[in-house]
């Protein structure tokens, strides 16, 4: 009984956190600019931002996004490489979901030489850093609607992917990888 209400108040989470993805998903300026207009009535899909960008790990993301790194430090987004027990920390079953960008070229590789992919960090829902950091060095800490379109294009605000699901939602609809000792029960 205890493992079914936990699950529907996950189930009710995972929903709430997708509605509020999905309501403010396409938005020109998602956040405030100079001058900038708040009529969204026209507004255009988010462009894709440019493709096979290295990831940079979370230390690089911090040093302009110290207010929601410190608040995503503070999730258990940023501790799921740390909740794999020693013996699952080299399974790509489990790394997938507990890791940012594993199998892929610049992605987790092991926690040596990638520890900043360690964990579920920014790049695991906005994509891979690497050109948006390096568009961005140049800006000041405010920036005008020129610059800000630059940085906003140049990753993704959310992946369009229903990135959640790949890892939050395998319990509803087929077997889940974690393994029965690691189950809440």
């Amino acid at each position: 009984m205890r493992k079914q209400l936990r699950a529907a108040v996950c189930g009710v989470g995972v929903v709430a956190v997708m509605a509020a993805v999905w309501a403010t998903a396409p938005r020109a300026h998602p956040f405030p600019v100079a001058g900038a207009s708040a009529d969204v009535s026209a507004v255009e899909p988010e462009p894709a931002p440019p493709a096979d960008q290295p990831y940079i790990g979370f230390k690089e993301c911090a040093s302009c996004h110290f207010k929601q790194f410190m608040s995503w430090k503070k999730t258990k987004h940023a501790e799921t490489f740390k909740l794999l027990p020693e013996k699952y920390r080299s399974d790509g079953k489990c790394l997938k979901c507990h890791t940012t960008g594993f199998g892929k070229p610049t992605g987790f590789k092991d926690v040596e030489s990638t520890p900043t992919l360690a964990g579920n960090t920014c790049e695991m829902c906005h994509g891979p850093g690497g050109r948006h950091a390096e568009i961005c060095k140049g800006f000041g800490t405010t920036l005008d609607e020129a610059d800000e379109k630059k940085a906003r294009d140049s990753i993704w605000r959310v992946i369009p992917a229903n990135i959640c699901i790949e890892c939050h939602m395998t319990q509803a609809h087929k077997e889940s990888p974690t393994p029965k000792e690691m189950r809440d029960e």
